[in-house]
């Protein structure tokens, strides 16, 4: 059996090099042409030794992802279904800008985290990606967009980890991916242009720090820990005061001089003034330690499993107003792709799950409806 050298980052391809009888300057040759070009035949591979390409021939291959589907939504994103075996499959979507093109890459087969708000969570998990996986996703994207578009120079400057799975759960993937992307010999990306989206794992977000710092996005979507218990359910593990102080010292080797919080807007649940406030008062305490931060305002992506309800825009825009009013950096995300199910929270592919989230689910459905009784009760008693 080959090996899929998608599977390796730089050092990872030298040491493969190395075993084959050849000097590091070669896997650089060899991670040029499968990055940059996207050779996946090594006899396109000119500048190599004619015996190394024969070397590889038998001992290497270079394999993408196989597509189901490709969907096109009427303001340019597209979403790519990937089959990964098993009955697995993934979704990876492009979202066209003016000034940029963001790429928004899957790192597992379902999520285990189960997050009320997001589809993905509702499908269960599978099983984590290889580095080859996540890094795939890219190399086909980046080089299909090339021949779609009709351009030579690259197309996809920005990537986000926000799609399939929480990629801190799949620390030892993830990190030698980022690491192909960073590469100059690979895409050449900006560490302040890939972001790493988490929903709390704090010792791996510590470890991320030291190994491969980007852009950090955490989905915090509550202002305290009753609420977001619910909502996203490792906080129980790594409660929002925890969280936040991981935060803070992310911040000393982060590209960016702020960590993004995404804050997913539901009608009724955690869209309320006073949620504003909380939040008001909870990044204060934090600023004060060091923490410098902006939110990203998500209105949700309904879909019928999470009994769930977007905000009305004129609730958005008053929650908006009072966190701004207090010196904190807002902004509301424009839903796109949402024709093709390719927005914020909708990606869901095909899983195969190992975790009984249907049972999951359904507690947590059951704790929600607990906590609003709650809520009634106290608002009927004052």
């Amino acid at each position: 059996m080959t090996t899929n050298l998608l599977d390796f980052d730089l050092d990872g391809l030298a040491a493969f090099c190395e075993r084959l009888g050849e000097k590091r300057f070669r896997a650089t040759q060899l991670f040029r042409w499968i990055h940059q070009k996207g050779a996946t035949n090594f006899t396109q591979m000119t500048d190599l030794a004619k015996s190394l390409r024969e070397k590889l021939t038998g001992s290497a291959h270079i394999q993408g992802p196989k597509v189901v589907s490709r969907h096109e939504s009427a303001d340019g994103t597209i979403k790519w279904l990937f089959d990964v075996g098993a009955g697995d499959v993934i979704e990876t979507v492009f979202i066209p800008e003016t000034d940029r093109g963001t790429l928004c890459i899957s790192s597992q087969a379902g999520c285990a985290v189960g997050c009320r708000f997001c589809s993905t969570g509702h499908q269960g998990f599978s099983r984590n990606l290889t580095t080859g996986e996540i890094i795939s996703q890219l190399w086909f994207a980046e080089h299909f967009l090339r021949q779609h578009l009709g351009r030579e120079e690259r197309v996809i400057s920005n990537v986000v980890m926000m799609g399939m799975g929480e990629p801190l759960q799949n620390y030892g993937q993830l990190v030698p991916a980022l690491k192909v992307m960073l590469d100059d010999h690979g895409y050449g990306l900006s560490r302040r242009r890939v972001t790493v989206s988490t929903s709390g794992v704090v010792p791996m977000i510590d470890r991320l720090a030291g190994d491969c710092p980007v852009a950090l996005a955490v989905s915090l979507h509550a202002p305290e820990d009753a609420l977001r218990d619910n909502l996203v359910p490792l906080n129980k593990k790594y409660p929002i005061a925890e969280l936040l102080e991981a935060c803070t010292r992310y911040q000393a080797s982060a590209p960016r001089d702020f960590i993004t919080f995404e804050y997913c807007m539901l009608d009724g649940v955690n869209d309320q003034p006073e949620h504003a406030r909380q939040l008001v008062s909870l990044v204060q305490t934090h600023a004060a330690r060091g923490l410098s931060c902006k939110f990203n305002l998500i209105p949700f992506n309904p879909f019928p499993a999470s009994g769930l309800k977007r905000s009305d825009m004129p609730q958005v825009t008053a929650f908006a107003k009072i966190l701004m009013d207090a010196g904190i950096v807002t902004t509301v995300r424009r839903t796109r792709g949402d024709d093709i199910d390719a927005a914020c929270g909708q990606l869901a592919g095909d899983v195969q799950d190992r975790t009984g989230v249907d049972q999951r689910m359904a507690a947590q459905r059951q704790g929600m409806l607990g906590g609003i009784k709650v809520v009634v009760a106290k608002g009927m008693d004052t």
